[in-house]
């Protein structure tokens, strides 16, 4: 299957020593890509990884079970919260 690739009109600068910058190149020209897609290639995965771990909630067998059982049978309103739900009623239901 052909993927297409977007254009890459953002650009972001990365410092390198010369060896680095050697190393870079020699590797990416074994891949036959040039530096930017080695770069790219390698990183990319890395990055959704790190944001995925980032922005995912576990929780224990414990913890999951409290949800489900709080989901389950829900506690009753706290007077805060009935004072909340008067003052919305009483705005005519409109939110933020």
């Amino acid at each position: 299957m052909a993927q297409m690739q977007a254009n890459r009109d953002d650009r972001i600068e990365l410092r390198a020593t010369r060896d680095e910058k050697r190393l870079l190149t020699a590797a990416a020209a074994h891949e036959r890509l040039d530096v930017t897609s080695f770069i790219m290639r390698a990183v990319l995965p890395a990055a959704r990884d790190v944001v995925e771990k980032a922005e995912r909630i576990s929780l224990s067998e414990r913890d999951s079970l409290r949800v489900l059982d709080l989901l389950e049978n829900p506690p009753a309103p706290t007077p805060v919260l009935l004072a909340a739900a008067r003052r919305r009623i009483a705005r005519g239901g409109k939110g933020a």
